[in-house]
């Protein structure tokens, strides 16, 4: 292929991205600009809705996210960016899964914040309670579908774990403050070991249609092992 042929390998495809408060900002410009750069449209969704609130409702207004502001970065008092999603129809009620090659689970707290349920339910069942949000829901029924790529960065596993059926047995990487949410749930965590001999958390793990990522530090060769894994499925 020529160059202008290779950098639209992409062209058609459609990428999901899963997005709430807490996101981190360069995460999410780094999957618009990069994704589209090859062709591919890219999709942010998220709860759009609410139980006390629906699609005809006269006074819905486009969901606004904010950005997460580190205490440790050069600016810890800086404003957080923001994230518009005006399209009602990027809500998870309203998506239809086999429309995209690949859905991403942003980094940091988007999947904790993506985890909240307002279900009441008939009965005390906590393990329906942790699966009915409907970003939990959509991202299980995204795993079992192997013809459809899962990238999950950093915390991002957190939302696969009120389904431990899903990441048992399955290899992953993640940061180090939710790996024992993810041993728990059955998960493989793999290391690898540097010249010293000591060992540390794989930077990036390639389970098949599953690809994580350790942090925000591996985006690009997290975006990188995305690209390539969809275009072996066109």
């Amino acid at each position: 292929k020529n160059k202008s042929e290779y950098d639209k390998r992409l062209s058609g495809i459609k990428i999901a991205v899963l997005v709430e408060s807490k996101y981190i900002p360069e995460e999410i410009e780094a999957y618009q600009s990069r994704f589209e750069a090859l062709g591919a449209s890219v999709d942010f969704i998220s709860r759009l809705f609410y139980n006390d609130t629906d699609f005809d409702d006269p006074n819905w207004q486009p969901s606004v996210f904010y950005s997460d502001v580190d205490p440790n970065g050069k600016n810890p008092l800086e404003a957080p960016t923001t994230l518009s999603i005006t399209e009602k129809n990027k809500d998870f009620s309203q998506l239809n899964l086999e429309d995209y090659a690949a859905v991403i689970m942003s980094a940091n707290y988007v999947s904790v914040r993506l985890r909240y349920s307002d279900e009441k339910l008939s009965s005390p069942d906590a393990h329906s309670l942790v699966k009915s949000p409907p970003a939990v829901k959509f991202f299980a029924e995204a795993m079992k579908e192997k013809n459809i790529i899962k990238g999950v960065l950093c915390l991002g596993l957190w939302m696969l774990t009120p389904h431990p059926a899903l990441l048992k047995g399955r290899h992953v990487t993640c940061h180090k403050v939710v790996m024992a949410d993810i041993i728990n749930a059955g998960a493989e965590i793999d290391f690898e070991q540097d010249e010293g001999g000591l060992y540390s958390p794989k930077k990036i793990v390639v389970d098949d249609d599953l690809i994580t990522g350790y942090s925000k530090g591996e985006l690009t060769p997290f975006i990188d092992s995305i690209v390539e894994n969809v275009v072996k499925r066109i």
